[in-house]
């Protein structure tokens, strides 16, 4: 598990980035695949689930997760608001309830945990490139903000992804983005008639946009085998016809 240097200041919280280590999953699943959609055992997902539970916070709650679809759209759990684990479509939560852990899971899209350190608000966003460009990060940022929380006060994580090195990309995909602004031209680069893209940058150019500058930026490639991490695009370069998802979570205490 990894953690980040600025939300780890605070005690109100506790949150981590978990990679593919400590779980009891099998063959390309081993061994925390906490991936609820991906065609593991569904006992052996429950139990990695408990297990990152319990490393969270022993006395919290059920973790909550929503059925991601590299949407714009999040879910608020207000104090008194009581909704079912995985009946919303969306790729956000956003909560000010104590002891729920909330997450998101990955295999190379890029994970965000924020935490208003006054209003005492968090949020776990799962941003992928389709996710970003239709302003996944802005939304959640512009309802926290409507919510009582301050820019000033919010301290971001971008945690493990893959990076631009290994983020090759079609002309078509790239000028999707230039269509969207012309100024994200500077997040893709051209190596031996490649074009490779700069996802977890292009986020942090959103949060900066937002004029959140409080960002930890955990620079660490979920494609490059030796961080064991889950990685769909290795998994689709060895053939294999699944994979597993790495879970990112936060809770207030």
């Amino acid at each position: 598990m990894l953690n980040s240097k600025k939300l780890s200041k605070f005690s109100e919280i506790s949150h981590g980035f978990f990679n593919k280590n400590g779980g009891v999953s099998k063959g390309i699943y081993k061994s925390l695949n906490c991936g609820i959609g991906s065609k593991d055992k569904k006992i052996n997902i429950k139990k990695n689930l408990k297990i990152v539970k319990k490393k969270i916070g022993k006395i919290s709650k059920e973790i909550f997760l929503v059925k991601q679809n590299h949407s714009n759209k999040f879910i608020f759990l207000s104090k008194n608001k009581k909704i079912k684990n995985r009946s919303i479509n969306a790729d956000a939560i956003i909560t000010e309830k104590r002891k729920i852990p909330i997450a998101i899971l990955t295999a190379d899209c890029v994970p965000l945990l924020l935490f208003d350190k006054k209003r005492k608000m968090i949020a776990a966003i799962h941003a992928g490139w389709r996710g970003a460009l239709k302003g996944v990060v802005h939304k959640v940022i512009k309802f926290m903000l409507k919510k009582g929380c301050n820019r000033k006060n919010i301290i971001v994580a971008i945690g493990p992804s893959i990076t631009q090195k290994n983020y090759n990309v079609k002309l078509d995909f790239k000028n999707k983005f230039i269509k969207n602004h012309k100024k994200n031209k500077i997040f893709f680069k051209n190596v031996n008639k490649l074009i490779y893209f700069d996802l977890p940058n292009y986020i942090k150019s959103q949060l900066k946009f937002n004029k959140i500058s409080k960002i930890d930026m955990i620079n660490i490639d979920t494609y490059d085998r030796k961080n064991n991490f889950f990685s769909a695009r290795r998994s689709l370069k060895l053939k294999h016809d699944d994979y597993g998802r790495n879970i990112s979570i936060i809770m207030i205490n």
